[in-house]
């Protein structure tokens, strides 16, 4: 069984989606504080390409007075300011041209004529969106709904058992806090996720890597699973 472990995110990457298609289950992890690391916070913001390059499209969340105690599964979203028109007017607007664009727009602008309440109902509803449409199958788990008693490098190796896992892909950060040895003793192998970006056309000149992978679905619809899938991401610890 391999499982990866993954923080929900708004508009995903394309690593994202090839961690998920290289695992039997994902797990996403929403019981934990979020991230708010520059490189890594992509729980409520994602990019787009534009003629310009590239743009933020970020939902906007309630934090004040919160002290950065912000449950994932519990932020609740800024509805003061209409931040879906936006969005979805930035998306319509930088890839109406794209060949593949009509294929998926209707799917997504889904997301944006709903009002949400909590940033993980968004999320779940896009993750869905994305999953159907890149026609990938697995099975995922929420790490709330888990029962975990751990925290930090201990709860990752906890999820894993109770997933029953015989391989766990993590991302490259997890080389800075897993204890390769831990995973042994428990019977798992422990892979880190090095995405290596593919190039491919997109509706603007020159390329920017990175994107969302609504780029990839919008200019290259169902030759984007086998475009982003990369095998040979996966390296041992």
């Amino acid at each position: 069984m391999i499982v990866s472990i993954m923080q929900p995110a708004y508009l995903p990457w394309l690593g994202f989606f090839d961690r998920i298609a290289a695992s039997d289950v994902l797990i996403l992890l929403d019981h934990v504080l979020i991230d708010r690391n520059s490189k890594t916070k992509f729980a409520n913001r994602n990019r787009i390409r534009t003629a310009q390059g590239w743009t933020w499209l970020t939902v906007p969340i309630r934090s004040k007075g919160k002290h950065g105690d912000l449950l994932i599964n519990e932020i609740e979203l800024n509805n003061e300011t209409d931040w879906a028109a936006k969005h979805w007017r930035a998306i319509e607007l930088n890839y109406r041209r794209a060949p593949c664009f009509a294929d998926y727009a209707e799917r997504f602008h889904a997301l944006y004529e709903r009002r949400w309440e909590k940033l993980a109902d968004l999320n779940a509803a896009g993750h869905g969106a994305f999953t159907e449409a890149l026609g990938l199958t697995t099975r995922t788990l929420l790490s709330s709904e888990m029962d975990c008693r751990e925290s930090k490098d201990a709860l990752i190796l906890e999820l894993c058992r109770k997933a029953g896992a015989s391989t766990y892909i993590s991302g490259p950060f997890g080389r800075d806090y897993l204890k390769a040895e831990d995973f042994r003793a428990a019977g798992i192998e422990l892979l880190f996720h090095d995405y290596d970006h593919p190039q491919y056309k997109q509706c603007f000149e020159g390329f920017e890597p990175y994107m969302s992978t609504l780029d990839l679905l919008f200019n290259h619809g169902p030759e984007a699973l086998p475009i982003l899938r990369r095998p040979a991401s996966l390296l041992p610890a």
